[in-house]
């Protein structure tokens, strides 16, 4: 891997060249359409696979789907620089300059020893930048997040203005009660009583999981990966039976889903 290291500034502008050819004059004729509009659902696809690529704990595709990443990042700085608004330099300078200013405890000498510390130094920070809440309240979540991420940062707020629980005993005991009146949903309509108790467990759920420091978002997509897995697992020893999901028994199925869960 060493020898394919190259000085990052110098592929950075080699980059940056790379995409003002494909948009030029004798360029790529899809990439001279795009917009800062058409370009939003790729680089929310592409977040999404480096979140992927991350949790497969593979280098080669985290490397990657970060070039991916980057290309979109690049790509958009060049359709504002072509507007005349800024270039992809002064997004880098800009957000250097911000991450100097908000760690003072690291570039000018001011102490930080506890994680509330850094939370003060963090908002006094975003407050000097014109970006402290007008009001007191809930921070301002971003409804482009997954609904997990949203849930676990408005309980996150919620807990710093003192609205939560002593300790991780009250979320559970909250878990208990959502389900019990999900439960009692489910035996009567209408349907949409049943969406919203179940929408109160979900994020009672997500509360327990921030006081125990899970990311609840991670930890669902860690789910979603072994039931793929398993499920491969599944038609794979049915093609070796002869048979398929369409032909196997829900007991044949799951006897060899339980044997997959054991190894």
């Amino acid at each position: 891997m060493n020898d394919k290291k190259r000085d990052a500034g110098a592929a950075v502008t080699e980059f940056i060249d790379i995409v003002r050819r494909l948009r030029g004059p004798g360029g790529c004729p899809w990439d001279a359409r795009q917009t800062p509009e058409t370009l939003k659902t790729y680089v929310l696809e592409e977040a999404y696979e480096l979140v992927e690529a991350l949790e497969s704990g593979d280098p080669e595709k985290v490397r990657e789907e970060l070039g991916d990443l980057l290309l979109h990042l690049v790509f958009l700085s060049d359709l504002y620089q072509e507007r005349g608004d800024f270039d992809f330099g002064e997004v880098a300078a800009g957000i250097t300059a911000k991450m100097i200013h908000r760690h003072p405890h690291v570039f000018a000498g001011e102490e930080a020893k506890t994680r509330e510390d850094l939370r003060r130094i963090w908002e006094r920070a975003k407050a000097q930048e014109g970006k402290e809440q007008k009001q007191p309240g809930l921070e301002k979540v971003s409804p482009a997040l997954p609904a997990l991420v949203q849930a676990q940062r408005l309980g996150e707020a919620a807990a710093r203005l003192g609205f939560d629980w002593p300790s991780v005993q009250g979320a559970l005991d909250k878990v208990e009660e959502e389900w019990q009146e999900f439960r009692r949903a489910l035996g009567a309509p209408p349907q949409d009583a049943r969406e919203e108790e179940l929408g109160d467990l979900l994020f009672s759920l997500v509360n327990v999981a921030r006081f125990l420091n899970i990311d609840s978002e991670g930890a669902l997509r860690r789910t979603i990966y072994k039931f793929i897995k398993r499920f491969h697992v599944v038609e794979r020893t049915l093609v070796k039976q002869g048979k398929t999901t369409d032909t196997a028994t829900l007991e044949e199925m799951e006897e060899i889903w339980q044997a997959a869960k054991k190894e």
